[in-house]
């Protein structure tokens, strides 16, 4: 099937209740603590791994250095980056939980709310 409206005569019919909950405080407050935790999140990572990337390529001696056995320095960086993973992974969702879910679920009862009233039920 083909839809013959462009994308901004199908934004212009969208339901207002997303433009009031977005111009709430609230919302606006989700946001800027979701920027807050995931931008520096993502800004320290990709350094960190820019950082392996680096070392691999300009400092091939220094991460071919035998720690012991079989393993060197590179194995255990690579290794570092999926507890890094997993661990930006383990404090975004205790950062959510306490910071972001509670403003999440004051603004789904207000949308809620409207929509019930909206509706007259």
């Amino acid at each position: 099937m083909s839809n013959d409206t462009s994308p901004h005569e199908q934004a212009a019919r969208h339901d207002p209740v997303y433009d009031r909950l977005a111009a709430e405080p609230e919302f606006l407050e989700l946001r800027r603590r979701y920027r807050g935790f995931v931008i520096p999140a993502t800004a320290v990572f990709l350094a960190w791994y820019l950082l392996y990337v680096a070392l691999s390529t300009w400092a091939s001696d220094f991460m071919a250095h035998r720690l012991f056995g079989n393993i060197n320095v590179a194995l255990v960086f690579g290794l570092l980056q999926f507890v890094t993973t997993f661990g930006i992974a383990y404090l975004y969702s205790r950062f959510s939980n306490a910071r972001l879910d509670p403003l999440a679920t004051t603004l789904n009862e207000d949308y809620e709310t409207y929509m019930t009233s909206k509706d007259g039920r």
